[in-house]
């Protein structure tokens, strides 16, 4: 299994272990195409589609040296001389995408009026308006809008946080927190990295992560901002960045949840980030250390259970099959909804732009 760059978290693309991939339909059954290179993402989002069985045809993107590159990695990819051919080619059933965020929704639209599904990475928009008229069009398509939530889809720690709550172990889940640095690289990032209008802003872009994993593990279908800041704190030279955002919100069932999410990662962390996700729940608690354990491993994916029988360390590293991608393939062709509800996709996004627009607004 290629190791993954665990310093670089743009182009951060896991993978599951041999042994744990769970391909759920037969070579050449099921087909995908991928268009808009501008943010490594799309690494992981084929990576996922792939070891669950997806077939790669079509590769599109502005930009020569991204196309290389990628096709360097999936050279099975036939570079498509237009989107359009994409969007007209009668095999593709899918399309992923990680197009610049305010890009995004557009891209999706002519996905869907094409007849396909989309799966794009996160943040899926940049405004309430966009989300509006997206979910206008998947009312009148009956097509998929599927968002890459990556720190909860494609984290062995995160995924074990989920089957545990699920089966009980910590009872009813009372709180998350979600810590979330990230690493600048403020030189290797391109131009619209440091536009807000072009990003939606640190709350819309990573913290649509946070706000996912809150609703999954509370269990949670609305809730309420109480709070949320955003902050431009140590780069005065890129006016547009948002370089620190934090945000509270309350449950429509009681639940509570605090994120921060930032670009301060020290350059001596072997990781791009030491993610962390705390829940607390009425029987017990449970530590995520997702991507790294602070001078014991690197990369890591550990989980820590307190619960009535005890205290438990569990190592998580190699050990999901991330079985998103797999059901998101048979949502595709079944047309249900297990990999992700549509409504629990828009709902992680509204929340974000919410508290974004709280957080502009103060």
């Amino acid at each position: 299994m290629q190791k993954p760059n665990i310093k670089d978290g743009a182009n951060y693309a896991p993978k599951a272990s041999n042994a744990k991939q769970k391909s759920v339909v037969a070579p050449n059954t099921f087909h995908f195409s991928v268009a808009f290179l501008d943010h490594g993402h799309i690494n992981g989002q084929t990576n996922g589609l792939l070891q669950a069985g997806a077939t790669l045809k079509y590769v599109y993107d502005s930009s020569p040296q991204r196309i290389a590159a990628f096709c360097k990695m999936f050279p099975q990819a036939i570079v498509a001389s237009s989107f359009k051919q994409i969007l007209e080619d009668e095999v593709t059933q899918l399309v992923a995408s990680a197009a610049i965020p305010n890009l995004r929704a557009d891209i999706g639209k002519q996905v869907l009026l094409s007849g396909k599904d989309y799966f794009t990475d996160k943040s899926p928009f940049t405004s309430l308006e966009q989300l509006a008229q997206i979910k206008q069009t998947v009312n009148e398509t009956g097509g998929i809008y599927s968002v890459y939530y990556a720190e909860r889809l494609h984290n062995d720690a995160a995924n074990k946080a989920g089957e545990l709550i699920k089966s009980g172990a910590i009872g009813k889940v009372l709180q998350v927190i979600c810590l979330a640095p990230h690493r600048l690289s403020k030189q290797s990032r391109p131009d619209w990295f440091f536009d807000k209008t072009r990003y939606g802003g640190i709350i819309t872009d990573i913290g649509s992560h946070q706000v996912e994993q809150f609703l999954c593990y509370a269990n949670v279908h609305d809730a309420s901002i109480n709070f949320a800041r955003v902050s431009n704190l140590n780069n005065p030279d890129k006016p547009g960045l948002e370089d620190f955002g934090e945000v509270s919100m309350t449950a429509d069932n009681g639940a509570s949840f605090y994120a921060r999410v930032d670009w301060f990662t020290p350059k001596g962390q072997q990781t791009w980030g030491d993610g962390r996700t705390f829940i607390m729940g009425t029987k017990g608690s449970i530590e995520c250390r997702k991507y790294n354990d602070v001078a014991r491993q690197a990369p890591a994916s550990k989980l820590f259970l307190s619960d009535e029988k005890g205290e438990h360390e569990i190592d998580c590293l190699g050990q999901s099959s991330f079985p998103f991608f797999g059901n998101l393939i048979l949502d595709c062709i079944n047309r249900t909804e297990t990999a992700m509800t549509q409504k629990h996709a828009f709902k992680a996004a509204e929340l974000s732009m919410k508290a974004q627009a709280f957080a502009d607004n103060r």
